[in-house]
């Protein structure tokens, strides 16, 4: 134990959560037979290139396809054609690459199958405003729920109800052909109607609930969007539309999976491993006290599991947006919150990352932190309690040298949280 790299070990994690949720496998499990008529492949989310290459290694029979990823670097692909498009805040681009989903499951009939590749991130690649609203009306949505502090399913409700697309709408544009949705969960309880707003997959919420979130968490939208909502126009299908009874759901990979991996590669090492939980949501800062707490507890007083031991943790905290709005993303603001409530403890080290390589809009997946990060971080010119104000934690990570840039993964199944305690 005392030979380890704390931040090679916990890099170590990172890449076993990740090879964990890799597609290849999962897909090839989860492949329907083939149709009598044609096979047609749609997908969207941060892992949709990963996706299609993968399930063009394992398809037998003919098949077109397109699916939609962020701009950036891709997987490559033969025959599925892979248009890119903006996130978090979605552009011009994703609105073409909507239509375009549209276009390929355009005539199909009730011998045709489509595969729909889902992953975390489509909601934002996917504008495609409801009747009556404009792209700048969803923009300005997607702006307002980002900065809410809402859950991702919350978030979603509202988006399914002011989208052409979302909440099962593309699968109803797919009837009467089969679709079968093949999702990567990135959200808590691993429900495939929450994950990128499930644009083949219906939710139950009705349109009360979209309003009832928004009136909970405060947001002010466009006038526009709120007369949509009050209007009667905005039901999206339920689970029960008859377009969609032939229609089947899996989730092939998600961050329980990946906790499950992280824990058995840190065991191979020769370090205990537990997992706190894949579904822990709420604010960023308060997760990162949380975490502290605990990682303290352990340090200091040997309970509630003796050390060494390192904690896994997954699911999707959330940053609201109340003063300043720095360079950072959800990692990075727990983590430094995380940091300052560790500060001068020994041993204890901890990585934060969003497995699909990139923590909001920057190039870096998280950050490390440990004991001596804040010191660090002055050492280095910045006031890192003044940038945790300012929610610009990747200023103060970025000047101590502790960012964590693996680059996109090509898979997507939400944060993992990695706190190694060498000492007790």
């Amino acid at each position: 134990m005392d030979d380890l790299a704390p931040r090679a070990f916990l890099t170590e994690l990172f890449d076993a959560a990740v090879r964990a949720a890799d597609p290849l496998e999962a897909i090839r499990a989860n492949l329907p037979e083939p149709p009598k008529g044609r096979t047609v492949v749609i997908g969207a989310g941060k892992a949709a290139s990963q996706m299609a290459a993968a399930f063009e290694k394992v398809w037998e029979g003919p098949f077109s396809g397109l699916v939609v990823d962020r701009h950036g670097p891709v997987a490559e692909t033969n025959t599925i054609r892979v248009l890119q498009a903006a996130h978090p805040v979605p552009d011009a681009a994703g609105l073409d690459a909507a239509r375009a989903l549209f276009h390929e499951v355009a005539g199909l009939t009730e011998d045709d199958l489509v595969i729909a590749l889902i992953s975390g991130g489509g909601s934002a690649l996917l504008p495609a405003p409801a009747q009556g609203l404009s792209f700048e009306d969803e923009v300005a949505v997607n702006k307002a729920l980002l900065a809410s502090g809402a859950p991702i399913d919350a978030m979603n409700v509202v988006r399914n109800h002011v989208s052409a697309i979302k909440g099962g709408r593309l699968a109803l544009a797919a009837a009467p052909a089969r679709v079968v949705s093949l999702v990567v969960s990135d959200v808590a309880g691993d429900d495939p109607a929450m994950v990128a707003s499930g644009p083949t997959v219906p939710h139950a919420a009705g349109v009360e609930d979209a309003l009832s979130i928004i009136a909970e968490y405060g947001m002010a939208l466009p006038e526009a969007v709120m007369a949509h909502l009050n209007s009667g126009k905005a039901h999206a299908p339920r689970p029960d539309d008859p377009g969609l009874a032939r229609n089947s759901v899996t989730v092939i990979a998600s961050a329980g999976v990946s906790l499950e991996a992280a824990a058995t590669r840190a065991r191979e090492m020769g370090v205990e491993a537990a997992i706190l939980s894949d579904a822990i949501e709420g604010e960023a800062r308060e997760i990162g006290k949380m975490h502290a707490a605990i990682a303290r507890e352990i340090a200091t007083r040997g309970r509630p599991f003796t050390a060494p031991v390192v904690l896994l943790s997954g699911g999707e905290t959330t940053v609201t947006i109340r003063d300043g709005y720095g360079r950072g993303g959800r990692n990075t603001e727990m983590l430094l919150s995380f940091a300052r409530e560790i500060e001068g403890v020994a041993g204890i080290d901890a990585l934060a990352a969003d497995t699909d390589g990139i923590d909001g809009s920057e190039d870096n997946a998280g950050a490390f932190a440990d004991g001596g990060s804040m010191a660090r971080m002055r050492a280095a010119g910045v006031d890192p309690g003044a940038l945790l104000a300012n929610h610009d934690a990747w200023t103060a990570f970025d000047a101590a040298g502790d960012l964590f840039v693996p680059g996109p993964t090509g898979t997507n199944v939400n944060d993992l949280r990695a706190i190694l305690v060498r000492r007790g």
